[in-house]
């Protein structure tokens, strides 16, 4: 590990979806860098083959997780992470008001870890093992963020075309309610009225967990439906 007295450049990868803002600055706070990369593969070896001039170089980026900074680790580049709540503090610091770029941004951490990264953590890349571990847990975090845009697509969709079927159900994420909307649509386009004797069975099917069939409660959905 390079002792930090030895560090002449300071990087900053201000990280986007699809995109990547890199800034280097020198020990005086000249900027020396300054690129973008998409986020592929030929991206990030362009990113390894601009950095290779700077052997003597950290690099602070906004996240301490992620494809990002994966990409840093396999790359050999010392990372210096840098909390949202500091890095927006030193933003406002270079920028004027109401003025905000992925450039600007990512000049403003590559200064911070030239003036402070002294006093900043770097990051130890884990263990293979955990390594492993954590991609699962990054797969379940983004399937329930899917999982949430899609239920509140279903729901907007509900509001406009079939706002019934929000009166008859609240739990968006119980399978229950994603098979009986389209369940009752199909009935729908078949008859224009549902006679209650075919909501009960589909009720049956398809009710929410928490529903009994023949309470008051299921006799309501029905009447809703």
């Amino acid at each position: 590990m390079k002792p930090w007295n030895q560090i002449e450049h300071y990087a900053a990868l201000d990280w986007a979806r699809d995109h990547h803002d890199i800034v280097v600055v020198d020990r005086t706070g000249t900027i020396v860098a300054d690129f973008r990369i998409a986020h592929t593969r030929e991206g990030w070896d362009q990113l390894q083959r601009r950095l290779a001039a700077f052997p003597h170089l950290a690099i602070a980026i906004e996240t301490n997780q992620g494809p990002a900074v994966e990409q840093l680790l396999a790359a050999g580049l010392p990372i210096y992470p840098i909390n949202p709540l500091s890095a927006e503090r030193y933003r406002e610091r270079k920028r004027p008001s109401g003025v905000k770029t992925d450039r600007l941004d990512a000049w403003a951490m590559a200064d911070a870890l030239r003036v402070d990264g002294h006093g900043w953590r770097r990051l130890v890349p884990a263990d293979p093992l955990v390594a492993e571990l954590r991609q699962p847990c990054r797969d379940e975090v983004a399937l329930i963020e899917q999982r949430t845009a899609l239920i509140a697509q279903l729901r907007t969709a509900l509001h406009s075309y079939y706002p019934a079927a929000l009166e008859a159900f609240d739990k968006w994420t119980s399978p229950s309610s994603w098979e009986f909307a389209p369940a009752v649509e199909r009935t729908r386009r078949r008859s224009r009225k549902i006679p209650h004797g075919r909501i009960a069975p589909m009720l049956r099917r398809h009710r929410p967990d928490h529903l009994p069939i023949g309470s008051d409660a299921s006799h309501a959905h029905a009447s809703r439906l």
